[in-house]
């Protein structure tokens, strides 16, 4: 079959890759920048340009921009999608992009499923894109109710073809209630974490843990303030719980409370071997 990206940065990039080098699939790219595009094609990353004249050909268009960005190209390019073509986003929040690509989705007659590839990388671009990005990963889909169940059968297939350990099917809301913590509030925490005075003056005294939470801090400004404010609600709930938290260690340095102290990290503890291996 034909699939179109659209967006190649590193997300999008790395769909390409694992769609060219994973699949039998003829895989087309749509990019602004006329250079990323030439890398891809050097690359073997796609056979061509994504364009209005042979969108008509895909079967399956992944659009993989920023959530504005993803709806003003669905709202220009949705109209040369054929009928059983089906388009999936890539945008890490879920409720405002499916409420306004179902619409147009519905204007023109394809078929439209959220979606949310949970992998990624600290560093942007196609430049760093990889075919292996998405292996072992998890594929969130949100179809909408109605949706034909071989089309989202169909969909697995796909992705797990590119690389996914497993694909998940969720409401709109269960994603964005889910991920304001297990991605957007650790990009928070990662920001604020930084910013110490003390990260200026670590050479030489850091390690593992300081690298892993800083890691994410790293971010696209602008991308994570659209995230952020597309999931405000979850967010803001998330961020207070975890200030709570903070607060009930802090109280209990200043109030030398040490055995409080040591029932919070024990706790602390069991939770993280309760949740799970992530």
């Amino acid at each position: 079959m034909t699939v179109g990206v659209v967006g190649l940065g590193l997300i999008g990039g790395s769909f390409a890759l694992a769609a060219a080098k994973k699949t039998q699939h003829r895989v087309l790219g749509f990019n602004r920048n006329k250079d990323t595009l030439e890398e891809a094609l050097l690359c073997g990353a796609i056979e061509a340009e994504l364009n209005e004249y042979n969108l008509p050909e895909c079967n399956v268009v992944i659009v993989a921009l920023p959530p504005q960005a993803t709806v003003a190209w669905v709202d220009n390019y949705g109209k040369y999608l054929k009928s059983s073509c089906v388009l999936v986003d890539a945008v890490g929040v879920k409720r405002v992009i499916v409420e306004k690509l179902s619409a147009v989705a519905d204007k023109y007659g394809f078929t439209y499923i959220g979606g949310h590839p949970m992998a990624g990388k600290e560093v942007a671009g196609f430049p760093n894109s990889d075919e292996n990005l998405y292996r072992g990963a998890s594929m969130i889909l949100t179809p909408r109710t109605g949706t034909d169940i071989a089309i989202v059968d169909d969909l697995r297939i796909f992705f797990l073809s590119l690389g996914f350990g497993r694909v998940t099917i969720a409401t709109p809301e269960e994603h964005d209630k889910v991920i304001a913590y297990t991605s957007q509030l650790a990009h928070i925490a990662s920001s604020a974490y930084i910013k110490s005075p003390s990260a200026q003056v670590h050479s030489g005294f850091s390690a593992g843990s300081f690298r892993d939470l800083t890691r994410v801090a790293r971010l696209d400004e602008n991308l994570w303030t659209e995230l952020f404010r597309d999931n405000r609600d979850y967010l803001t709930s998330e961020l207070k719980e975890l200030i709570a938290h903070l607060n009930e260690y802090l109280v209990a340095l200043e109030s030398e409370n040490w055995d409080e102290m040591r029932a919070l990290l024990k706790d602390g503890r069991e939770k993280k071997e309760s949740s799970g291996r992530a």
